[in-house]
């Protein structure tokens, strides 16, 4: 099974990557953030592709997120659906059998930190009720938290920055206590380079001078059977690449 996450910075922009992309890794499930369009606005090509199920949930202008379920996965469309503490279109979610999955785009923080640690929170309380119930979670996105110093380029590290501040990694690993598991540093758990978000700048992409602020979180009898979980660097023009996981999973 492949899973991906990108923040493609405005789905309006990035249509052709989009589609691109996805007639090429052909995704079993695909959460997308950051789409910058109320689903009036959502390019039509993209409600057609074949062998998925759409939800675009977003609002004109600013943030929004899609999730797209291949068909294979549910024979008849499934029903996605917004938390409750959901707000400026962050999250969408659909349950497939036992497991819930969640495109998410946590706040900056810039403009609102408290919002951000506010959203934090709520989305750790969701998370813990899902799995009180006995639901499987995978929670793919941009959480705009690097979970560590190692999440960072040294020469983008800020004491004092937002995004890298340790209220906010305490945060992130409350919920990754839950019992989630991050799969890139289970996977590469010592590896500095990997970045999901460059500055737009100064050729940084370029020169591989990011942050890791996107994740693909899954359950951990799921990431149990993950075999890989990176970013793809070097696709597209939106200032995150493609996060991709593969999974031996049914």
């Amino acid at each position: 099974m492949k899973i991906a996450t990108w923040n493609v910075n405005g789905i309006r922009a990035r249509q052709a990557q989009v589609q691109a992309w996805m007639e090429v890794e052909k995704p079993a499930l695909l959460c997308l953030q950051e789409i910058k369009a109320a689903p009036e606005q959502v390019p039509r090509a993209l409600f057609e592709m074949e062998g998925y199920w759409h939800c675009w949930h977003g609002q004109k202008g600013y943030s929004g997120v899609g999730l797209h379920v291949r068909r294979d996965l549910a024979v008849e469309a499934p029903t996605f659906s917004h938390p409750e503490f959901d707000f400026e279109c962050r999250v969408a979610s659909v349950d497939l059998g036992d497991l819930t999955v969640l495109s998410c785009y946590v706040p900056n923080g810039g403009k609102d930190f408290f919002a951000k640690m506010r959203f934090l929170a709520d989305l750790r309380a969701h998370v813990r009720d899902l799995l009180a119930q006995g639901r499987r979670v995978l929670l793919c996105g941009d959480l705009n938290v690097t979970r560590s110093d190692l999440d960072v380029h040294p020469k983008e590290l800020r004491k004092n920055a937002i995004g890298q501040l340790p209220e906010e990694r305490q945060a992130l690993e409350e919920l990754l206590g839950l019992g989630l598991v991050d799969l890139t540093r289970m996977l590469h758990p010592e590896e500095a380079g990997i970045y999901t978000w460059w500055p737009p700048w100064r050729q940084m992409r370029e020169r591989n001078i990011g942050w890791r602020i996107d994740y693909i979180l899954a359950s951990s009898e799921m990431a149990s059977t993950a075999l890989e979980c990176l970013p793809q660097r070097e696709y597209g023009t939106s200032d995150h690449g493609p996060l991709v996981a593969l999974l031996d999973w049914p």
